[in-house]
């Protein structure tokens, strides 16, 4: 994963071999597979590169379908679906040594007058310079050097705001198993609105997973625990920077059959900006 702001964006620009297909270059890292945020922040990068710049991204759903490797460039298929006079449709395949590793759909739309609602910004939310390093809390679970996780993590800037583990700060009834943290990438961006929406995707696929494990004990990584993304879907509703504090609340309804079911909000300056959601296998291991 990359290590800084400028290995993000390099990552973020993609090389096109031929109309609609493009080669995406791989960061250095030390992982066994390719982090699930950076195939769908390069898918993405491949589906806009086919758009009107009169047309902004809505909506994406993708599915994973096998790990993706580290060592060899991925390439991303774009087919056009469609084009109407207010939406536009895409398809992206990512594949990687021949096999298919990665389906998305993605729905963009013209700037359009409507109806405004959303929910409120959760109050009581301690502010992200209030709030421990995500990558300090990892080292701690995993008994390694936070320098291990920084080198990974370190394009992103994460604090942890409190879960719902028993003796936690958002004890809650109604969701035994939630989680906030701000984000933000850790440095400034472009001020295209495409690479903010690749960059937001990116960092939504960091911690939501982990909400679906708040209440069992287990943490990602933990060698008792078999954990994947299997698919992950986003809605992008109003303007914002992901280079700007973002909150991140995180509420995992369900976990059943090794699957936990995690859905997110994503508040800038009070401003609900984007809604995810994720389902991925949490499968108890023998270890």
């Amino acid at each position: 994963m990359p290590k800084s702001i400028d290995e993000l964006v390099d990552l973020l620009e993609l090389e096109e071999i031929e109309v609609g297909l493009f080669r995406a270059r791989q960061p250095d890292t030390r992982m066994q597979r390719a982090f699930g945020g950076q195939v769908l922040a390069q898918a993405l990068c491949a589906a806009v590169r086919t758009v009107g710049e009169d047309r902004s991204l809505h909506s994406m759903h993708g599915y994973f379908l096998i790990p993706g490797r580290t060592d060899i460039p991925i390439v991303y298929d774009v087919e056009q679906i469609r084009d109407g006079r207010s939406f536009s449709s895409r398809r992206v395949v990512a594949r990687q040594g021949g096999k298919t590793i990665f389906y998305l759909s993605a729905s963009y739309q013209i700037a359009e007058d409507g109806f405004e609602h959303q929910d409120p910004l959760p109050e009581g939310v301690p502010g992200p310079d209030d709030c421990p390093r995500y990558v300090d809390l990892l080292a701690a679970a995993t008994r390694r050097e936070p320098a291990v996780w920084q080198r990974e993590y370190g394009a992103l800037d994460v604090r942890f705001a409190g879960d719902s583990r028993p003796g936690g700060t958002l004890t809650d009834p109604r969701h035994p198993a939630r989680a906030r943290v701000w984000v933000r990438v850790d440095g400034r961006l472009p001020d295209e609105r495409w690479i903010h929406q690749a960059a937001l995707a990116y960092a939504s696929d960091l911690t939501l997973l982990a909400a679906a494990t708040v209440p069992h004990g287990v943490f990602i990584g933990d060698p008792r625990l078999q954990a994947a993304s299997l698919d992950h879907a986003m809605w992008f509703l109003r303007e914002f920077r992901a280079d700007t504090w973002l909150l991140y609340d995180q509420v995992s309804p369900s976990a059943s059959n090794a699957r936990g079911l995690s859905t997110g909000r994503l508040f800038q300056e009070g401003t609900l900006v984007a809604d995810v959601a994720q389902e991925g296998l949490i499968r108890p291991t023998t270890r």
